[in-house]
Order: structure tokens, then C-alpha cells, then sequence
């Protein structure tokens, strides 16, 4: 009901039932008003005729009027279908009546009229009902009234035949609506075929959408039918194809098309966007079948490409352009290296734009020195890059200094800072003026134009860059301007992003190296060799070092900072100066990681609260090894740094599971846990950085069981072991930095140790002293013997003094392994006391207290370190000059010197 067609089937019926139902009110009206008027006629002609009947007046004027006149009144009523023929005498007693009661009464009625000679009929609401009455008077023979008759009759006597003609009405009625129901549903159902079914308000919005379709659209809209005639075309397909006025209902092929045009639209073959020809417009025809939703057609749609064409082709090269500043986005700069990046920027122009393409940079910038703002006065430019050209090119060669005249093109570009566009490079004079045998040279190669743009980057003049256009290119336009300095913006970017980069790898470089160890130390512990790999991106804090301590331990040191540049440089060297400080107190070695862990939170606490500084929190992480060559014993703690491969004597490699400490700065006060290893004679301690064994291909498993083969296998020295470990580890392009460090280990023979206990007693100190000669005389050291015994002496004599039990003596030789060098003589003096001697100021007037001036004047080095029974003081007594030191005017150099007076 909500199709039109529906909604007209609803209208024809409505219009039916109102016009059955006022036809049948109209006729019951009709039939109430004929009533009426028969009950009116009915009893009007039945007094009319009994009154004007022959006998009337004689029998009124018998004796019995009333006897003569019933009869026959009763009949004429009967025959006349009344209620009643009533005769009145003028007195108005009644003479006949159908109610025989009423015979002979007087009545009182509205029958002056009558009895004046004129008839009359009325109607009156009775007992009965609605009545009607007609009085006629009854005229003697001389004209004169002698009586009346009146004849009332009721209106539903009247009506009864009328209620029997409405079930007539009512059937004709019924039957009416049917008739027209059915005749309307006929014409819904075909209208309802022709519409489709649709709606007034579908109906409505199609024939506004084939309106604008016929008269809005700007693109030509043809409905050809499938016996090839033209159904129908709208204004914008009647303009582009010229049509005719009278095209529709023509064939396609007599409205004067192209052939190829008409035979497509005449065929049953869909076509997608085919230019066809149509006087002087390209049109791009389309072409769909409308079976099998619709009578078989086909609906073709036109669009003049003309204009397109011309369009699309300056879209072409803006978008072709567009994509080139995409590529060079993509491949220029993908170094930190200010040539390569010239060199990209000439790539990509060459296969884009130019036929040849030369970039000229400062020498600063090519050094990644700041340059000044202002470039007026720059008059010379190194050759960077030159691509497009074969090796016999006229142009300038890369790495050549050029000076640039002023009215070159080169400098009024550097001078003024905007492009210079020379569409003939054979009427520039600037630019022939510059070298004119080149010019020539370089016009007989065909380059005819040149387009000249500065590089700029945050108001820094770079360079510039030279666009040049040969034989078989056209000259280089104003369009071509605004695409050479988009271009070249984005590579000055990146010529500067690296310039920056080069100027600080550079200072980073120089910072690393000043804080990495040069040289390895003198030690007879450790065969020591290593590797420093930085990363291809930059500079970063891995480093290492080779600490010795005393009593001929070595301590081995590997960091990293996390990042790259002077920030992690300069952590760096923080971090190992206070290793290097932190060692030389001899610290345990899980007291020295504790000691960095809080000078790593301490420089974090300090990063964040500087208002000015970069507030970076500091990642770091550590690994410390003491070996002592006297037991092959190796202490080792890390803070969140990987753990040592141990490479044995017979070639297997071992990687010890070490208790982890979390990194620098994050152990929050914990304490850091040790592990104690005893490592065979000549077996090979490998420490390293996590840049060694991950990388972006490989994960940290992968890295350790690659590192255990390259270990694997027979015994190398550390020199070879580095090397093989770097072939097999190292990428291509490491993105982190590699420290590497190889130490191969030394035992102290039974011969190069003499150790003895002594009493707590002064008298002890002889003997020992005596020991100590002969032991330095098969050492072959007599040499020393003075000094040596002087030193042990005072060294013992204050341990007896001011420490505790147990007390112990342990002289060691040592020989350098690195060097030709003869060693050094270290005492050991052991007891059970914490205190430790200090150096002091000694009065004139006081006995002692010059024993330790003494030491520290005949030997190298002396110092405490504490064990976790007491201390041990010890002092090294190098054997480089192997003489005696000097021994003249002793007696006077210790009056008035320091005491050794214990805390």
C-alpha cells in the first residue's frame, strides 16, 4: 500500500464508497420526500373523489347519513390505502369513520379552510405517528358547502412500502462497490507493472533524478535500445555528439557519428573508458548492458577528455616530481657522511631532473667545522660530487678547489642566496668569463643550460648545487625552479645533519681515545691483548682496562655505557677513572662495583636536578676481575653485564655462571656477590662487551654459542685469539661498539715465593732478616740486600709493634712478561690487626717514627690492603737500575722526617 499504485487502488475506491453511499443517502431522502408527497396525493384524491362521488349529497341529506355513507366510505378507503374517510357535517358531527366509536361525535379541527369551499392537506403529529390529512368540501347542488370529507393517512403506512425497496438499494449498492473494487485493483495492478512498484515519493525524487539527469549532469548520459535506436540522450550528450533534435527514436547509425563510435553503441559490447573521436573532442565512452535488470538496452556515458588530457599531462610532471622529492627523501642522507650525501644528491637529480649534476661545498662543512652565516666574499668551493657525465666530461673533477669569478652564476647564487637560472650558457657572459677554453669545451660537449641552486640550512651557507641540461634535454624553465630548491633544501638538510655529525664524532673520537688505555701496564700476571671495535653509527662508551694491584694481582676491567657521543664518552671516562681510583685503594671486588653503583646513581641524581643539563638518566654496566698469579685464584663480580668465557689449556671453552648484580645505579644500596674461580696456568680469560655477541640478526644465545666456537680449539696467544674472535663475530656494520679483551694467565713458581711466620717478638726480626739475604742471594739480588733488609725490617718491626697475631712475612720476584725488564721485589707484611701506619710529621726531639719515610724512600710503591684477617702492608722495590740505592748521609736525611706512628 505504500507503492503508487497501492495508494491510487485506495483513492478509486474511497471516491467509489462516497459515491454509493451519497447516491443511496440521496435516494432515501428522495424516497422520504416522495412519501410525503404520496401520503399527501393518496389522500388528497381519496377525499377528492368520495366527496365529488354521484349519492354524496343525497345521502347526506337522508335520514341515516351514516347508515348510506359507511359502506361505501370503508370501501373507498380499502381501495384507496388511508387510515380513514371521514365525513363532518358542518357542525361537526361526524358521519363515517373507520373507528365506529367516533361516529356521531363532534370534533373540534382546523377545517374552517375546508368549510369555506377550498381544500386542503396538513400534517400533524397523531397518536399514530406522522400523519397527513386532506379536508375536501362536499357542495350541494347550489355550489354551497353541506359537508367535508377528510382522509388522514400515517406516513410509516406510506413507508412500508418504501422499506421494501431498500435491500434493492442496498444490493445495488453492494454490488456497485464491488464492481469498482474490482475495476480499480485492475488498473493498480498494471499501474502497478508500469511503476515498478514504487512509492510518490520514489516516483517524485526519479523523475527530479531524470531530470537533472536529461538537463544538470555534465556528462553525456545514452539510452540506446537493442534494435539499435536512440531512446534517449540528455543535454550534455546531445552537445558533445552534435545531436540532431529529432535524434531519439532514430537509428544510432543515421545521426552522423564516427563509424568506430556508432558501431560500439549500435553492438551489445559493454566497453570501460575508450577514447573515441567525436569532431574535435576525445571522448571517453562507457558502455554497460541493462539486461538482465531491464528491457535488453544498453546505457552509454560520455566524457570529454580534451581538457583532461591536457590537465593530466601537467599533473604528470607534478606528480612525477613529486615522487622524485619522495626518492630523494628516501636516498639521500641515509649516511652521516657529508660526501656521500653530495654524492646522493647528485644521483638522484641526474636520473630525475638534469643530464648532469655537480655539488661544490666549502671545505669547512666538508670537515664539519661551523661555517659563518653570511656568504657574501665566498669565492671558493670544493668539488664534492658529479654524476651524469662520462670520465671525459669538461666539468671540473671531484675534490678540485674552484675559485668563482663575481659575475659567475655560482657566486651570485652563494652572494644573494637564491637561484640562478641560465637557460643559454652561450650568452652567459658571467659564466664564460669564469674560464672561457672551458666554456667552450663544455658547449661542444652539448651542455646548453644550467641551473644553479645555494644550499641552506638553519641560515648556514653550505654550497651549492650545479643542475646542467644537454643536447636532447630542453632548457631549464621558471617550473623547473621551485622544484631544484625543494630539492635541494632537503638535501642541504641532511649535507648539514652530517657535517654536525662529523664534528662531533670527531670530538667524540678525540674524547674516547684520550680516555681509553694506550698502552698496557707492566705485569707478570697477565698476557694481555684487546680490541676496540666503535660502531658504524658512532662513538659509544665500551671500554676496558688492565689495573695492577698489589702482591702481583691484575685487575681486568670491561664496561659499557649505554648511547653513543660525548655524553657516554665523557661517562666513560668517569667511570673508569673511578675504577682506576677505587682499585688503587684495594678494594674487595664487590665493594668496588658497590662504591660505582653509587657514583652512577650519585651522576644520575645530579643529571636530573641540573635545570640546564640534558637530564639523562646514565645505563651503565660493569665487570671486575682481580686474578692472583700466586694461587690462579680469579675473583669476579658484574653488575648487569655479560659473564667471561674461560678458554682452558686443552681448548674448551667455558662460560661461568656468575652471580648478576643489576646495573650501575640501579643496586639501590644491595650488596654486590662475588665469585671465586682458580684458573689453570696459561688458560685464557676472555671479557667482552654485549656489542660482541648480539646484533640485529643474531640474539644472545645465538652470540654465545658463536663465541664458543671461534674459542674453541688449539691454545693461541691473546694477539691471535682477538683476531680470530673479531673475523668470526664481527658484522658487516655493527651497530653497537665491541671491547674486546684477551689475557692469558701466569702462575708465580715455588721459586719466585718465600714465605715465613713470625712471633710476636722483636728478637724474630734477625732471623727473618737473615732468611731474607740468603733467599735474595739465590736470586742472585745481593745487590739489594741492604735495602731489601731495611725494608723488611721496618716493616716487620712496626707490624710486631702496633699489630696482632698471626704475623707473616711473603717476598715475591717478579719478572715482566711483556718486556725485558728485570722485575721487581715486592715484601708482604701480614698480621691480624685492621689498623694501618700513616705517614707523619716526626719532632726533632722524637725517637722513632721514621721507619716508614724510610720505606717509601727506598722503594717504588708501598701501601695497606686489608684481607678479611687483618692487613697486609707491602711495598715494591723495582730492580730496573740493579744497584743499591744511595746510602751516603742516611743518618742525616732521617732526623727530622716522618713517623710511621700506627692509628
Amino acid at each position: 500500500m505504500h507503492s503508487l499504485a497501492g495508494q491510487v487502488f485506495l483513492l478509486e475506491l474511497a471516491i467509489v464508497v462516497l459515491l454509493v453511499a451519497a447516491t443511496l443517502v440521496a435516494l432515501v431522502v428522495q424516497a422520504r420526500r416522495d412519501i410525503m408527497a404520496d401520503a399527501r396525493h393518496r389522500t388528497l384524491t381519496a377525499a377528492q373523489t368520495f366527496a365529488h362521488s354521484p349519492g354524496i349529497v343525497p345521502a347526506l341529506n337522508s335520514a341515516n347519513p351514516t347508515a348510506v355513507l359507511e359502506p361505501p366510505a370503508e370501501a373507498a378507503r380499502k381501495a384507496a390505502g388511508v387510515d380513514a374517510i371521514i365525513v363532518y357535517g358542518l357542525n361537526g358531527i361526524t358521519l363515517t369513520h373507520s373507528d365506529p366509536h367516533q361516529i356521531g361525535k363532534r370534533i373540534i379541527g382546523p377545517y374552517a379552510k375546508a368549510a369555506t369551499g377550498k381544500p386542503f392537506t396538513s400534517t400533524f403529529q397523531g397518536s399514530l405517528g406522522l400523519s397527513v390529512i386532506s379536508a375536501v368540501p362536499v357542495r350541494g347542488p347550489d355550489g354551497s358547502v353541506v359537508a367535508i370529507v377528510a382522509v388522514p393517512v400515517t406516513v410509516e403506512k406510506v413507508q412500508h412500502r418504501l422499506n421494501m425497496q431498500l435491500p434493492v438499494l442496498f444490493g445495488g449498492a453492494a454490488m456497485a462497490l464491488v464492481v469498482a473494487a474490482g475495476g480499480s485493483g485492475l488498473a493498480s495492478r498494471r499501474l502497478r507493472r508500469q511503476t515498478h512498484g514504487l512509492g510518490p515519493t520514489e516516483m517524485t525524487r526519479m523523475y527530479e533524478h531524470h531530470d537533472a539527469v536529461l538537463h544538470a549532469v555534465r556528462e553525456g548520459v545514452l539510452i540506446v535500445g537493442g534494435d539499435g535506436r536512440l531512446l534517449l540522450a540528455n543535454d550534455e550528450a546531445r552537445r558533445l555528439l552534435d545531436l540532431p533534435a529529432d535524434a531519439e527514436r532514430r537509428d544510432i547509425t543515421q545521426l552522423g557519428l564516427d563509424e568506430d563510435l556508432a558501431g560500439l553503441l549500435a553492438s551489445d559490447r559493454p566497453a570501460t573508458d575508450e577514447v573515441y573521436l567525436a569532431a574535435d573532442r576525445l571522448l571517453a565512452v562507457s558502455k554497460r548492458l541493462t539486461a538482465p535488470h531491464g528491457p535488453v538496452s544498453s546505457v552509454v556515458t560520455l566524457r570529454d577528455t580534451t581538457e583532461l588530457r591536457a590537465l593530466s599531462g601537467r599533473a604528470e610532471v607534478a606528480r612525477g616530481r613529486l615522487q622524485s622529492l619522495y626518492d630523494a627523501g628516501l636516498r639521500i642522507g641515509t649516511t652521516l657522511d657529508v660526501k656521500r650525501t653530495a654524492e646522493e644528491l647528485a644521483e638522484v637529480a641526474a636520473t630525475r631532473f638534469a643530464d648532469v649534476v655537480t655539488v661544490d661545498l666549502l671545505d669547512p662543512v666538508l670537515r664539519g667545522e661551523e661555517t659563518s652565516g653570511a656568504a657574501a666574499g665566498i669565492t671558493e668551493l670544493r668539488r664534492s660530487a658529479v654524476a651524469g657525465l662520462d670520465a671525459d666530461h669538461p666539468l671540473h673533477p671531484v675534490r678540485e678547489l674552484i675559485r668563482f669569478v663575481p659575475a659567475h652564476p655560482v657566486a651570485t647564487a652563494m652572494t644573494e642566496g637564491r637561484p640562478i637560472l641560465v637557460g643559454d650558457l652561450s650568452a652567459s657572459d658571467g659564466w664564460r668569463a669564469q674560464q672561457p677554453e672551458q666554456a667552450r669545451r663544455i658547449l661542444d660537449h652539448g651542455i646548453h643550460s644550467m641551473l644553479v641552486v645555494p644550499l641552506r640550512a638553519r641560515g648556514v651557507v653550505l654550497g651549492v648545487v650545479e643542475f646542467w641540461r644537454a643536447k636532447g634535454s630542453g632548457s631549464f624553465e621558471d617550473e623547473d625552479v621551485s622544484f631544484a630548491e625543494e630539492l635541494a633544501a632537503r638535501a642541504a638538510v641532511s649535507i648539514d645533519n652530517a657535517r654536525r655529525y662529523t664534528r662531533e664524532h670527531a670530538m667524540a673520537v678525540t674524547l674516547q681515545h684520550s680516555l681509553l688505555p694506550h698502552t698496557l701496564p707492566e705485569q707478570s700476571a697477565l698476557d694481555v691483548a684487546y680490541r676496540y671495535l666503535p660502531a658504524e653509527s658512532g662513538v659509544g662508551g665500551d671500554w676496558f682496562d688492565v689495573i695492577p694491584l698489589s702482591g702481583t694481582r691484575v685487575a681486568l676491567v670491561v664496561g659499557d655505557v649505554v648511547g653513543h657521543g660525548l655524553h657516554a664518552s665523557a661517562t666513560m671516562g668517569r667511570l673508569r677513572t673511578a675504577v682506576r681510583n677505587f682499585a688503587g685503594l684495594d678494594m674487595p671486588v664487590e665493594e668496588l662495583l658497590g662504591r660505582l653503583d653509587e657514583l652512577v646513581a650519585q651522576i644520575d641524581a645530579e643529571e636530573v636536578a641540573a635545570e640546564d643539563g640534558p637530564g639523562m638518566i646514565t645505563g651503565a654496566t660493569c665487570q671486575y676481575a682481580v686474578y692472583d698469579p700466586t694461587s690462579g685464584r680469579l675473583a669476579v663480580a658484574t653488575a648487569g653485564h655479560p659473564g667471561p668465557a674461560v678458554v682452558r689449556p686443552d681448548g674448551t671453552v667455558d662460560f661461568p655462571q656468575l652471580p648478576v648484580s643489576p646495573p650501575l645505579g640501579l643496586g639501590a644500596g644491595l650488596p654486590v656477590e662475588t665469585a671465586e674461580l682458580t684458573v689453570p696456568e696459561g688458560s685464557r680469560l676472555v671479557l667482552y662487551t654485549d656489542g660482541l655477541i648480539e646484533d640485529r640478526v643474531r640474539d644472545l644465545d645465538l652470540g654465545l654459542e658463536a663465541l664458543r666456537e671461534a674459542l674453541t680449539g688449539p691454545s693461541l696467544t691473546p694477539e691471535a685469539t682477538c683476531a680470530a674472535v673479531v673475523e668470526a663475530m664481527l658484522s658487516t656494520r655493527p651497530r653497537d661498539d665491541i671491547a674486546l679483551l684477551v689475557a692469558r694467565t701466569h702462575r708465580l713458581g715455588p721459586e719466585q715465593v718465600a714465605e715465613w711466620d713470625v712471633p710476636r717478638d722483636p728478637a724474630a726480626v734477625a732471623p727473618v732478616r737473615t732468611a731474607c739475604a740468603r733467599r735474595l742471594t739465590e736470586w742472585g739480588l745481593e745487590q739489594v740486600g741492604f735495602t731489601a733488609e731495611l725494608v723488611l725490617s721496618e716493616l716487620l718491626t712496626n707490624a710486631i709493634r702496633y699489630g696482632a697475631e698471626p704475623i707473616a712475612v711473603r717476598l715475591l720476584r717478579t719478572v715482566p712478561i711483556s718486556s725485558a725488564a728485570a722485575g721487581t721485589l715486592i715484601f708482604e707484611v701480614s698480621d691480624g690487626s685492621s689498623t694501618s701506619p700513616r705517614l707523619r710529621l716526626a719532632k726533632v726531639t722524637d725517637e722513632g717514627g721514621r721507619g716508614l719515610f724510610l720505606v717509601a724512600r727506598f722503594t717504588e710503591r708501598w701501601g695497606t690492603r686489608y684481607t678479611p684477617t687483618g692487613k697486609v702492608i707491602w711495598a715494591e722495590q723495582s730492580l730496573r737500575h740493579g744497584a743499591t740505592p744511595e746510602t751516603e748521609g742516611l743518618g742525616e736525611i732521617l732526623l727530622g722526617q716522618w713517623d710511621d706512628t700506627a692509628l
